[in-house]
């Protein structure tokens, strides 16, 4: 019997998840600064899930672990970052579609929010309630938004982490 050519190793395929988010973390902050899409609080908390799948892809690569229990532990993980990021990318798309006369009005700034609110689960129950600046669609790419793609990328991240972890090997 011989070996799939096509069959990717547990570290390959999280050092490709790597990758990707990466490359997406890199675009947003290009996007920032280059293109001036200043990210509202939920495009944060989005590259925070982001970031976090990255590190959990950086953490599994290096480990590179033989046994399936620690395999299925990181696409666990993984996956788990990725839902997290799923479901805020998801509110996000829900507030820009939101009708005009129904968006929230805008709201502070993440920073004075962090500053001035007594807890940090008050600023992160503030900033999914979503505001008026969360429902401005500024990017578009091929008809979808930026946290349309974003909330793409979140599925397909999960999905491989989900066929890294479990694959049998």
């Amino acid at each position: 019997m011989t070996a799939n050519p096509f069959a990717w190793a547990f570290r390959a395929q999280f050092l490709f998840g790597l990758s990707c988010c990466a490359a997406l973390l890199l675009y947003a902050v290009y996007a920032q600064y280059n293109q001036f899409a200043d990210p509202c609080p939920l495009c944060i908390l989005q590259r925070v899930a982001m970031f976090g799948i990255g590190v959990v892809a950086l953490i599994g690569a290096l480990h590179n672990p033989k046994s399936a229990t620690a395999r299925k532990i990181y696409g666990a993980l993984a996956f788990l970052a990725a839902a997290v990021g799923a479901a805020i990318a998801s509110r996000h798309v829900w507030l820009q579609h939101l009708p005009p006369d129904q968006v929230p009005a805008c709201g502070p700034g993440l920073n004075y929010m962090l500053e001035s609110m007594p807890s940090k689960l008050d600023v992160l129950k503030k900033v999914l309630q979503g505001s008026g600046e969360c429902a401005e669609i500024n990017w578009t790419f091929l008809g979808f938004s930026m946290p349309e793609w974003t909330l793409l990328c979140f599925v397909l991240l999960g999905v491989g982490a989900l066929v890294a972890g479990f694959k049998k090997r």
